[in-house]
């Protein structure tokens, strides 16, 4: 089982599950961060640490967010690992918990 960033991380891209990854299974994109899933060893110690509940188990995905499993796998191969949290973005506030931001997503 792997975990999984979902849609809430977009524009928010708060970093504290960064620094609580064991195995640095996170990869940083210009606006989200996503979880390779063959690094990633379901220790758990990610999820909490968001504060916009934006990462879940693949097996509690909400409805809806499904195709964020395999965007996760696509991008953790493009994008480089991150070990460190860094500031989040200026406006991620305003982002936090605002549906529909999949198109906002820079690749």
């Amino acid at each position: 089982m792997t975990f999984v960033v979902t849609e809430n991380c977009i524009k928010c891209k708060y970093m504290d599950c960064v620094e609580v990854c064991p195995v640095d299974c996170f990869h940083e994109g210009p606006n989200f961060l996503t979880i390779d899933p063959e690094e990633c060893i379901d220790c758990t110690l990610c999820e909490p640490e968001c504060p916009v509940e934006a990462i879940f188990s693949e097996e509690e995905l909400p409805a809806g967010q499904e195709h964020f499993k395999p965007l996760n796998a696509e991008l953790a191969k493009l994008w480089p690992v991150i070990t460190e949290k860094k500031d989040p973005p200026p406006d991620a506030k305003e982002w936090e918990g605002k549906p529909d931001k999949l198109n906002l997503l820079e690749r």
